[in-house]
């Protein structure tokens, strides 16, 4: 069990575990503002819970294919103060029929394109776009968003430009955040908003520096991550 100063997770059913990827995200996104969040791939529902305490009137909904991760994501949000607001659905994005919309929706996914595959069925789901790929992400918020709505998601840097290229002139970039694990090396994840608008969209540029060279955390990811974790 991993405990956040608001919530606890489990993540012994879930393929993919708790990560700072994910903690990155929840974050990182842009929520404050939305009154319907939709979590693509929810796994264990972390990304759904960060949502929901940081804003406190957002409807969420949290979607993932593997039976297993929604089973756990509902055990999750049961638990959390906030389980009146997040519901947790066993479904295909690529599938889902609704008449909803949603102002933000927010997805840690899939991102081996061509690595080999793990024997372990459930984390080559989570872990490879094999049932979840770029331009079906896409798509599915082409569909689901409300005009002017948002998609926010983390990738590894270097098929952050492959994504937006595939949404290019569908989802304009708005923002993007380069992660630096420590001082000095090379971005290792991107932080992505697009919006859905027909308008051109100039994006703001920055980066986030988790480690200083001497392993210590730094004051900007303090920051952005004390409403979270324990020990900030």
């Amino acid at each position: 069990m991993f405990r956040f100063k608001q919530f606890e997770i489990r993540d012994e059913l879930s393929a993919m575990k708790i990560g700072t990827d994910g903690v990155l995200l929840g974050a990182w996104a842009d929520v404050g503002e939305a009154t319907t969040i939709l979590d693509v791939g929810t796994g264990t529902g972390l990304v759904a819970l960060m949502a929901a305490q940081r804003n406190k009137r957002a409807i969420i909904e949290g979607i993932d294919i593997v039976e297993a991760a929604a089973a756990e994501a509902r055990q999750n949000v049961a638990s959390s103060p906030w389980s009146g607001r997040i519901t947790i659905l066993h479904s295909d994005i690529r599938h889902y029929a609704t008449d909803k919309r949603y102002d933000h929706i927010v997805s840690n996914p899939p991102f081996f394109l061509s690595a080999l595959h793990s024997p372990d069925v459930a984390r080559t789901t989570a872990r490879h776009t094999t049932t979840l790929t770029y331009d079906d992400l896409v798509t599915a918020a082409e569909r689901l968003l409300r005009p002017e709505g948002r998609l926010s998601v983390v990738l590894p840097t270097d098929y952050a430009m492959q994504f937006r290229r595939v949404a290019f002139e569908r989802l304009w970039l708005k923002r993007i955040t380069d992660v630096v694990t420590r001082e000095g090396e090379a971005p290792k994840r991107s932080l992505m908003e697009f919006k859905l608008t027909a308008a051109p969209l100039m994006p703001r540029h920055n980066t986030l520096t988790i480690h200083h060279a001497d392993g210590s955390y730094t004051e900007q990811y303090r920051r952005l991550t004390e409403e979270f974790y324990l020990n900030f």
